[in-house]
């Protein structure tokens, strides 16, 4: 179909043009019965992804197909996006200016910062440094990258799922993380009409995908999670609707036990240091929010590794 907001041909667009800045994340096939699931299990392991996570994806995308003016690249981020953007604007030679709110996490700060662009602190929330990055943008013209209300970062994100069949073609399922909605839209939009199920993940404390499903239409959520500074959008927007409203299976919603449980099963298994957003989708599977059918070839997405080391550390023992 053509009429999607964001159609195929559009994500492999993305996919030629960020080919060579983006990593190729590699896919680790655990088989059946692992986590004491009936399914046959694989993780997509985008932790591995340049800056940490997928929203390199796209960054990229949109640098390398918008014209970048004098004043550079902004953008408003709880961190991974700000991180991201930084990456991709310092590898094209741009000038970055990241608005974060006071709860970013300090590791991902600093993560900003090591890639080169100023960080300016926009606020208690995330939608404070959201309306001074549009105030900065409107005075200095500066391009502004969102992290999910834009085309072009969902068709950059949808390069995951196009990169996913490639490695892993006979899926049945699989579970995404959820925020604001980019990286599961991108991925959605990718599946939309094959036979793939995309099913979201999100923290029970901050479900603003789950919330516009049931009202059909984006609507404001209350957020309060272990993962809000990743996953902790208030409203997807009315693009990440669109596109999801057709192409998401469902949404279930994981307490943050099962995040932090997620995580702690990452590092002790795997040794793969994941923030709890990057965690989330394993967390659905572990604490049985999702429950896989016999036989079912599941895919997990491990979506990022900006994480706190002394959190991990406290919280693995």
């Amino acid at each position: 179909m053509t009429d999607r907001p964001v159609p195929r041909p559009m994500i492999e667009a993305a996919a030629e043009r960020i080919a060579g800045h983006a990593r190729v994340t590699p896919v680790m096939r655990l088989g059946a019965g692992a986590f004491g699931s009936p399914a046959a299990i694989s993780l997509k392991l985008e932790c591995l992804q340049h800056a940490g996570s997928f929203k390199t994806r796209g960054a990229f995308n949109n640098l390398l197909s918008l014209p970048v003016p004098v004043a550079g690249v902004a953008a408003a981020s709880g961190g991974n996006h700000g991180a991201a953007v930084a990456y991709a604007a310092r590898e094209r030679g741009v000038k970055a200016t990241i608005f974060v709110p006071e709860i970013s996490p300090a590791a991902k700060i600093e993560a900003i910062r090591r890639f080169g662009a100023e960080v300016v602190i926009g606020g208690a929330q995330y939608d404070d440094a959201q309306a001074a990055c549009d105030r900065f943008v409107a005075e200095t013209g500066a391009l502004k990258i969102h992290p999910f209300a834009a085309k072009e970062t969902i068709a950059g994100q949808g390069t995951l799922g196009r990169e996913w069949q490639l490695q892993e073609p006979d899926l049945d399922t699989v579970l995404v993380a959820v925020g604001g909605g980019g990286l599961i839209s991108g991925i959605a939009a990718w599946f939309a009409g094959s036979k793939v199920k995309v099913v979201g993940v999100e923290p029970a404390g901050s479900r603003a995908l789950q919330a516009a499903l049931e009202a059909k239409g984006p609507v404001e959520v209350k957020v309060a999670s272990v993962a809000a500074d990743s996953l902790g959008a208030r409203n997807v927007g009315p693009l990440v609707y669109e596109v999801c409203k057709d192409t998401v299976d469902h949404v279930v919603l994981v307490p943050d036990e099962a995040i932090t449980q997620a995580q702690g099963t990452l590092w002790r298994d795997f040794r793969l240091a994941v923030e709890p957003g990057g965690a989330a989708a394993l967390g659905a599977l572990l604490c049985g929010a999702y429950k896989p059918a016999p036989g079912e070839r599941l895919g997990v997405l491990v979506c990022g590794a900006n994480v706190d080391l002394a959190k991990l550390g406290a919280l693995v023992g």
